[in-house]
């Protein structure tokens, strides 16, 4: 069958049949394909022994990481079981103490029990640390822990709750608009505080424009600027004012005692300066500013004529008589609220910081009066002037006061009897300082009294001066 051998194997036809063996396979032998030699088969058979454990071991290997794999995706489901089961108590414990008004529903207790029930029924054996079956009783057991503790927390540390949205904050106008501009919204104070120093810095920057502005150009105080202006300028100074710093102590003496100063004064005092101008410039029209500048306007104005700073005073004194030029509708109504200013003053309180400024102001509206006074003016003169000499805070005022009596007694001579007759009614008795500023205003009333109508008064006022005279008080005599 088999011929001659001579180290080589010669495979028949008829072997064809071999060729799905798997020594010929693994060698690469095929029917009419000359074989290796008897070596080449030792050591193919050695490689496929090799081979043969390589694949036993790499079998080995896949089966132990499918079973390492599987245990962990056991213990991670069972961990996932165990937050779920915390997180279902967690929640049914939050909605019975809080939960009054859903009625048709199951109750939480319920629920909660339900869900316990299903965990524990998939719950693994080997998982002793917390027995999930005494969270869904209604009694805790002892060694349980707190409450707060297995509550879900936020990224925050809180326990969840709703989510309020938040809405976008809309940015402002950038037009010109000074009522609604943030640059003039009215700040707490100048000073003291690092947090509004840039807030405080754009805005005195702003009004200083403001200022330069109106003062050296024409033609730019239009019709829509009246509204903006005196929005301005109400917003930032018609406030409350503070309280009195001595309400029942003794009287003011401006020689000893300091004033209280505004602490807010540097960027008020612009916002006075800017209305000044304002009322000031040549293309101010009154008949379009009265829409805006009324009787409620001058009231909040005349309120704040009580600040005790001295330097805003002053400047509402002047933003006043500008008011009472420009404005001649106005001028019998600011009249009368000063009237009842002073009233207050005499009868009820004894204690007002604007006084002698309204009384400067009155000076020069009775220097313009018109001739023959009319009967108003004289009943101002003996029921308000008059009864300002017996307040105990004369020294505060008096000299604005004597300069209107004089005013009027220039105005109209006849009226000199009755007011030396008020003078001598109100005479001071023991208080000599005031006695003093009595005899300096008399001085100067008999500068300018008439000889006739000093034959009307000689008598009473000769006797009062004997009485000085013979006053112990060396300053009196």
């Amino acid at each position: 069958m088999f011929g001659r051998f001579d180290g080589r194997i010669r495979i028949p036809k008829r072997m064809g049949e071999l060729e799905g063996c798997k020594c010929i396979r693994d060698c690469g032998l095929k029917q009419g394909v000359t074989a290796p030699s008897a070596t080449m088969l030792g050591k193919g058979k050695k490689k496929d022994k090799e081979s043969k454990k390589d694949k036993e071991k790499e079998k080995e290997d896949k089966k132990k990481s499918d079973k390492d794999k599987a245990d962990k995706d056991k213990a991670d489901k069972d961990k996932a079981v165990v937050n779920n089961a915390k997180d279902e108590t967690n929640n049914n414990q939050s909605k019975e103490t809080t939960s009054s008004t859903i009625n048709s529903n199951p109750s939480p207790a319920a629920t909660a029990s339900s869900s316990i029930n299903n965990v524990n029924a998939t719950m693994p054996k080997d998982i002793p640390t917390i027995g999930v079956e005494d969270l869904g009783g209604d009694s805790i057991p002892p060694d349980a822990p707190p409450l707060t503790s297995l509550k879900k927390a936020t990224n925050y540390g809180y326990s969840a709750g709703p989510v309020i949205p938040r809405r976008d904050r809309r940015q402002s106008s950038s037009l010109f608009n000074i009522s609604s501009n943030r640059e003039l919204v009215k700040l707490p104070l100048i000073k003291g505080t690092n947090r509004l120093f840039s807030e405080e810095k754009v805005k005195r920057s702003a009004l200083n424009e403001l200022i330069e502005y109106v003062t050296t150009n024409r033609g730019v105080i239009t019709e829509a600027v009246y509204p903006e202006a005196v929005n301005m300028f109400a917003a930032n100074l018609f406030r409350p004012l503070s309280p009195p710093t001595n309400p029942v102590g003794a009287e003011y003496d401006p020689d000893e005692d300091e004033p209280t100063l505004e602490a807010a004064w540097p960027h008020l005092q612009l916002v006075y300066e800017f209305f000044l101008r304002f009322l000031e410039s040549p293309d101010f029209q009154s008949s379009i500013a009265k829409r805006y500048i009324d009787q409620k306007f001058m009231l909040r104005m005349l309120m704040i004529m009580d600040s005790e700073d001295p330097r805003e005073r002053d400047f509402l004194k002047t933003t006043l008589h500008r008011i009472y030029g420009k404005f001649l509708g106005m001028r019998a109504f600011i009249r009368k609220q000063i009237n009842n200013i002073f009233y207050s003053f005499i009868y009820e309180t004894e204690r007002h910081n604007g006084i002698a400024e309204l009384l400067e102001i009155l000076g020069s509206i009775i220097n313009g009066f018109a001739l023959p006074l009319k009967e108003e003016h004289k009943t101002f003169l003996l029921r308000v002037l008059l009864p300002l000499h017996k307040v105990k805070t004369l020294s505060v005022y008096h000299p604005q006061l004597a300069y209107c009596v004089v005013q009027f007694l220039e105005k109209d001579p006849t009226l000199t009897e009755p007011v030396i007759m008020g003078l001598l009614k109100f005479w001071p008795k023991i208080h000599s300082t005031k006695e003093v500023m009595f005899l300096n205003e008399l001085e100067e009333i008999l500068d300018v009294i008439e000889p006739n109508e000093f034959q009307k008064v000689m008598v009473p006022l000769f006797q009062q001066i004997a009485r000085c005279v013979s006053s112990p008080h060396f300053q009196v005599i």
